[in-house]
Order: structure tokens, then sequence, then C-alpha cells
């Protein structure tokens, strides 16, 4: 929504100056500029990126539309969950989450915590280390290093569609003034027509310009600067799990491990020391 929004003031602010100093909008209608400049981006899109990359950046552009899901109740759910798992192993030990890991989606624990069970990537991330956890053949330092090259997997998957669309916000003056110069060579070829019209010719060639940095830097580039946010966000998630798990693998307590965790959240997400130590407190007296 806040896209949209955003999209609305930059059109009114722009367009609302042009009218308000006595432009006349039907100046900048120009569809042939449109074409060449939205076409030229189109296809350099398609040219500079493979499959794999068109199809990350088509995925991931929905997420534009929507909030940011990573607030301080998903935070608090996801240290619940760890805190309930962590208590289970110190308590029974690791081989006690066999089932629970083999079917987090059947699992008493798991599924008390729905937002979380819902993410499919925190899911595989959780569920993945702790059944090398319980394997007992690797220690924390190669587990920290497993999860370190896993996440760093994720950002460069995660940077693709930022990367395309960034170069084509890059691109998109230089479209612009392709097509401005297209205008202009028309209107040098019509030196015969009266100077009102060669007027007219010249301010058609200069909307070209006009056109392409409008959409460069008033709607590509920040979508990819929303989708880099978006983006961070989803790795702090894996950095919260990835500390909580190796404090426990080095011998912290539960209770501890999901402070360690805690640490590592954003200031505007992460909850308090007694948020989260009453929450923990909540869970102990549940179970």
């Amino acid at each position: 929504m806040l896209v949209i929004l955003g999209f609305i003031v930059v059109l009114l602010a722009i367009f609302g100056g042009f009218a308000l100093q006595g432009g006349h909008l039907a100046a900048l209608f120009q569809p042939t500029e449109l074409l060449m400049i939205g076409g030229a981006a189109i296809g350099t899109f398609i040219v500079g990126n493979d499959s794999k990359a068109i199809k990350a950046t088509m995925q991931a552009l929905p997420s534009l539309m929507r909030g940011s899901k990573y607030t301080k109740g998903l935070y608090m759910e996801l240290m619940a969950l760890l805190f309930e798992i962590l208590t289970k192993i110190r308590k029974e030990g690791l081989m006690s989450l066999e089932d629970e890991i083999d079917d987090p989606y059947r699992s008493p624990i798991f599924l008390k915590y729905p937002y979380t069970l819902s993410d499919p990537h925190i899911m595989e991330f959780i569920t993945d280390y702790l059944r090398l956890m319980v394997s007992g053949n690797m220690d924390a330092f190669q587990i920290e290093n497993l999860m370190d090259n896993e996440i760093e997997t994720h950002h460069e998957d995660g940077e693709m569609p930022i990367q395309t669309i960034s170069q084509l916000a890059d691109a998109m003056p230089a479209f612009g003034i392709v097509a401005a110069v297209m205008g202009v060579v028309h209107t040098m070829a019509s030196v015969g027509l009266p100077p009102a019209e060669l007027g007219v010719l010249i301010a058609n060639a200069l909307v070209g310009t006009f056109i392409g940095i409008l959409l460069a830097y008033g709607f590509v580039a920040p979508v990819a600067s929303l989708l880099r946010r978006k983006h961070h966000e989803s790795q702090k998630m894996l950095q919260c799990v990835k500390v909580t798990l190796l404090a426990s693998l080095n011998g912290y307590a539960p209770a501890l491990s999901v402070e360690f965790g805690r640490k590592v959240i954003s200031n505007t997400e992460r909850p308090s020391f007694n948020e989260l130590e009453k929450h923990v407190r909540q869970i102990k007296a549940r179970n």
C-alpha cells in the first residue's frame, strides 16, 4: 500500500508542479517516447538476464505490495519456538527431537507457532541444523561454517532480482536520452516547417529525457531499494536462528541462548530483555 501511495505522491508532485507553473499536461503524453524507452528497457532486461534471474525478479515483485512480515510478534514467536526446542533438548536429549524434525508440520511443538511454520525457508533452516545436531558428527565450528555458507548463498540468491532492477534503473536515463536524440533527429529532418511547429517537435523530443529520468529515479530505483530492505530482513531471521542454536551447542542454557539470538534482531523489531524474559516464563509455566 505504501508503494502505491509513494508513486501517487511522485506523480502528483511532478505533474502537479508542471501544471501549476502553466505547463500543458497534454504535451507530456508522448506514446512513441514511452514505446522506445519501455521497449528498450524490456529488451535489455531479457538480454542481460538468464531465465533464473528473470523468474526470481517476477517472483520478488509481488512482495512489494505486502507489508513486512518480520514484526516483533514474529520474532517473539521464533524465540519461543527455539526456547521450547532447546528446553526439550536439555531435558530429554537431542534424540528426542527426531520425530519433531522429521515431520515438523505434524509436530506438537511446531504446530504451536503457525507464523514460523508458514515460512518454508526458515523451517528448512531450523530443521536441517537440528538434524545435524542430532547426528552428533559435527562440532559447533563446522556447523557455524556451514550456516555461514548457507546464509551467504541465501544472500546471493536474494540479491539477484535487486541487481536486475538496479541495472534497469541505471539504464533508464540513457534510454530517455536515446529517445530524445531520435526526436531531435526527426526535428532536424523537418527544418522546413514553421518555427511554431519546430518548437513543438523539440518539446516532444525533450519529453523523452524527462520520462527516462522520472522512471529511473521515481519508480524503478525505489523498487530496487525496497526489495533490498526486504531481503535484509529475511537474513536477520536466519542469523537469529544461527546465533541461538550455536549458543546452545556451546553449552549455554536455553534462556541465555535465546538472549544471544535476540541481540542480532534489528532495533525496530527487537523485543526488550524484559519482554522476552516474560514470554519465556509464560512458556515455562505452560509446559
